[in-house]
């Protein structure tokens, strides 16, 4: 690299580097407009669209690529999938494909940094870190995981609570609104019928919805905490349930239009559900023998 580097800039007449000369070669280079390779490759981009129609996830492609191609390291992209649907250009992919990607999203979304967001407690809420260690290994159960999940333009919510162990799920009606009044009195009746030996913990982010933690904390025998801004993989039981529930809530709905007995039906179907990581037991099964397990 270094060589390639001083062959490129050297300048001619005193063969010697010329940082000014590289710097202004690499703007234009970087100006100039390049071809990903699924757009230089026909027989790689018809591979890549067919599996796309088939809601394969850009990152399933991938793999699939590396495996099914493994003497072509040149098909072994990734990102390049995305470039190529949301800047593809004329040798890209059509932009209507993002409609099977699982976001929908026909854009993608810019979002702040963490480290500029404001807070949004009155009273400090205690860090993910200071859980105890029997959260992160799920060797009891009790430990829960919590969101929302929203509606068209954020106007109406559910929340949602997965017991860390079981993938027990329970959903939190919220008809009227998302406030934190509202959220922490839904919470608690929903938690009411829950043994106090299995309410240990609550991990939620740091939403505005949460923001009376310090009230609902009184539920959970072991405290309330929050994962940092911009974190969602560190609540990755949560993100993942949350991902099933959007096969009955979809993002567009109107969530106030869902009753109680709906919610009931839906946290009925997914806690009867066998789950590979459970040994294809159910998340009810799992919950109710350690409920009794001494």
């Amino acid at each position: 690299m270094i060589s390639r580097e001083l062959r490129r800039n050297t300048a001619r007449h005193d063969r010697c580097y010329d940082g000014d000369l590289a710097h202004a070669r690499a703007r234009q280079r970087a100006r100039r407009p390049r071809r990903s390779r699924i757009g230089r490759d026909p027989r790689l981009r018809e591979i890549v669209r067919k599996l796309l129609e088939d809601e394969w996830s850009p990152e399933q492609i991938a793999a699939h690529l590396r495996s099914a191609y493994p003497d072509q390291p040149s098909w072994h992209v990734c990102h390049e999938i995305y470039q190529a649907l949301y800047h593809g250009g004329e040798d890209g992919l059509s932009r209507t494909l993002t409609a099977k990607l699982r976001t929908g999203r026909p854009l993608r979304r810019h979002r702040r940094r963490a480290d500029v967001r404001q807070p949004r407690f009155v009273v400090p809420a205690q860090l993910i870190d200071h859980r105890p260690a029997e959260v992160e290994d799920r060797s009891r159960i009790g430990h829960w995981e919590g969101a929302l999940i929203v509606g068209r333009m954020s106007q109406s919510a559910t929340g949602t609570l997965v017991e860390r162990r079981s993938r027990l799920v329970r959903l939190v009606h919220l008809p009227d609104g998302h406030s934190a009044f509202r959220c922490r009195a839904a919470i608690e009746q929903v938690m009411a019928s829950v043994p106090a030996s299995a309410r240990l913990t609550l991990t939620w982010d740091q939403g505005s919805e949460m923001a009376e933690h310090h009230l609902l904390a009184v539920m959970f025998g072991e405290g309330i905490y929050s994962a940092p801004p911009a974190s969602p993989w560190l609540r990755g039981t949560n993100e993942n349930t949350n991902g099933l529930l959007r096969q009955y809530f979809q993002k567009k709905a109107d969530l106030r239009a869902y009753t109680v007995d709906d919610l009931l039906r839906v946290e009925h179907r997914l806690n009867r559900r066998p789950r590979k990581v459970l040994g294809w037991r159910t998340p009810a099964e799992v919950f109710a023998a350690d409920l009794v397990a001494p």
